[in-house]
């Protein structure tokens, strides 16, 4: 991610939540069908973060961090805005949430992904081990 054209911010405040909702519901398969509504809520109750470009301050990357803020995250709704992405945007986003994760001292996060394991593992991010220790709870639609 060029530091120049792009920033990457913290600050909850300056997500649109339009563009995010718009960006989800049409670009990534796990949140298609997914309301306007569901999706503030959705990040009301997380940790919002997103890249900007420095010139016009609109936005071209979000993710947000599911946490207790001491010691555990779940990473989730990771979208690079499709126009930008093979700048190195996504990079620049999970190394920023990375870092935060860090500041906070988290001892795990995790996160699910089908197709971007070498992003993820640029920034620490590995396959869970043992997985016979990890369980999850599916609920049917």
């Amino acid at each position: 991610m060029d530091d120049a054209l792009y920033e990457f911010s913290a600050d909850a405040t300056r997500i649109d939540a339009a563009w995010v909702h718009e960006m989800l519901s049409t670009h990534a398969y796990w949140a298609v069908g997914r309301t306007r509504a569901q999706q503030d809520a959705a990040n009301a109750g997380s940790r919002c973060f997103g890249v900007y470009r420095r010139a016009r301050g609109r936005q071209v990357a979000f993710a947000r961090l599911v946490t207790d803020g001491v010691t555990f995250g779940w990473l989730a709704d990771v979208i690079v805005d499709p126009a930008v992405r093979g700048e190195g945007i996504g990079k620049g986003l999970v190394e920023g949430i990375a870092a935060e994760a860090d500041a906070l001292g988290l001892r795990r996060t995790l996160l699910f992904t089908k197709d971007a394991h070498a992003l993820y593992a640029r920034s620490g991010w590995e396959p869970v081990t043992p997985p016979e220790s990890w369980m999850v709870r599916w609920r049917s639609e």
